[in-house]
């Protein structure tokens, strides 16, 4: 048949999904509270018949991206060695000193994160027994806009294009989440000139934040955060000590990027 000109084309039919897709559709099923999945958890969790599931484990395995773990599967360490060899893993492990450091002077939690579009991803998380890490834990990513971390990551942003950028509404996490982006817009300049942020029960009930940015070359490759109850009685000097841990670290980055690494930075120099 002769396509007529002027006349509208059918839309081409979605390529249908690869073999890779469908191994990270699987691979994703893992998570924090499902660490352990048989064949048949997972063929429900990745929405994948149980007989793509068996072929796509078996390479998997062979692979050694997954392991068996008695009647079930698990994701391989192999995994882990990977994930940590990122520009952001090398941040996270010359971090670690001073987020300890943190967390033994202040007596609270307190978590390292980057931003990754609209979502912070967490790098680390070190809790208390009043208020532990959150089980999702480390590599998870919560709505930018509902935690001090991914407030004070948004406010090194350029403001004017985020604004245009922003999903609006932006995503709801509690009742006191902001969703309105002219509102958040408005935080976040506020953000940037004290230079920190907080958070009350916008991503949690019964949590609150305040946060810092890691700030290199007037970018911030990444965000300290220090949480707590809401009535929570804080130490007078926690906002300048963690104000100090972001430029300990900062400045140990910046010492790491000195000796060779300036293409390890996201931004150009």
């Amino acid at each position: 048949m002769v396509a007529v000109e002027g006349e509208a084309r059918p839309a081409p039919a979605p390529e249908p999904p690869s073999i890779l897709s469908k191994a990270f559709d699987l691979l994703r099923a893992f998570n924090a509270t499902s660490r352990v999945m048989t064949l048949s958890e997972l063929s429900r969790a990745s929405g994948l018949p149980k007989s793509t599931v068996h072929r796509l484990i078996a390479r998997l395995i062979d692979l050694g991206a997954v392991e068996q773990h008695r009647s079930g599967y698990v994701v391989s360490l192999d995994l882990l060695q990977l994930a940590a060899t990122t520009p952001a893993g090398g941040m996270r492990d010359m971090a670690m000193p001073y987020l300890a450091a943190l967390h033994r002077w202040s007596g609270q939690a307190v978590q390292l994160a980057v931003l990754r579009q609209f979502d912070i991803v967490y790098l680390e998380q070190i809790g208390t027994p009043a208020m532990p890490a959150p089980r999702d834990g480390v590599g998870s990513r919560l709505p930018a806009n509902c935690t001090a971390l991914g407030k004070v990551l948004l406010a090194w942003e350029n403001l004017e294009d985020l604004e245009s950028f922003l999903p609006r509404p932006m995503p709801m996490m509690t009742t006191h989440s902001t969703t309105d982006v002219d509102d958040l817009v408005i935080e976040l300049r506020k953000v940037r000139a004290e230079g920190g942020a907080r958070e009350l029960e916008e991503s949690r009930p019964g949590l609150s934040a305040i946060a810092a940015p890691v700030v290199m070359h007037d970018f911030a490759v990444g965000a300290i955060a220090v949480t707590h109850a809401p009535d929570d009685e804080l130490a007078p000097q926690l906002e300048n000590a963690l104000r100090d841990t972001a430029a300990q670290v900062a400045r140990v980055c910046r010492e790491d990027l000195a000796r060779g690494k300036t293409h390890w930075f996201p931004h150009a120099l």
